[in-house]
């Protein structure tokens, strides 16, 4: 008998550490994908951004990208409307003014849901996915600090503003940059 209740007992302390286990990880995830279920955790937007309206670039000065209360204040993806917040600076924004666009080709990896990859290096200025090779643009860099560069799952959009830049975007956190492609190797 008080072997059964010693196993019971052990039992319920390793369920009990691993509820709590769990939810730690759960509360981190949120605060990493900007500590809502509307931005991240897993979810994939059916397209691309539509063209900007306008042209915001020439008067923006400090952007913020904070649209609801616990957003990431980066590029993201709101999963209730697939909004992308903060792609809205339109074609003549000299943050991602290319002299050579396409320089190194185009990608032809495939777009969208369907397609998603998972990273296995590098970092910002260049990281790769089957054998696939990006760097992200200098402007964006502080946008990703939080990405794991062996093994966020990303998808990757055609930028329909930014002539010679794709849009990869981190499915964990529901964040996305401006990448270039650099080729395959």
């Amino acid at each position: 008998m008080k072997a059964m209740i010693g196993g019971l007992a052990a039992l319920l302390l390793c369920a009990v550490t691993a509820a709590a286990q769990e939810k730690s990880g759960g509360e981190v995830t949120q605060e990493r994908g900007g500590g809502s279920h509307d931005v991240g955790g897993g979810h994939i937007p059916a397209k691309g951004p539509p063209p900007a309206q306008g042209d915001k670039a020439a008067t923006a000065k400090e952007h913020t990208f904070v649209d609801q209360p616990g957003h990431p204040n980066a590029p993201h993806v709101n999963a209730s409307n697939d909004e992308w917040v903060g792609h809205d600076t339109g074609p003549n924004d000299p943050h991602y003014h290319l002299d050579h666009p396409w320089e190194h080709g185009h990608f032809d990896g495939g777009f969208g849901p369907g397609h998603e990859f998972r990273l296995s290096g590098g970092g910002p200025n260049r990281f790769s996915f089957g054998g696939f090779f990006f760097s992200v643009a200098p402007y964006d860099v502080g946008y990703c600090n939080d990405w794991l560069w062996d093994s966020d799952q990303i998808v990757i959009y055609e930028d329909p503003d930014h002539v010679g830049w794709y849009l990869a975007y981190n499915v964990r956190l529901g964040t996305y940059v401006h990448v270039m492609y650099l080729g395959n190797g």
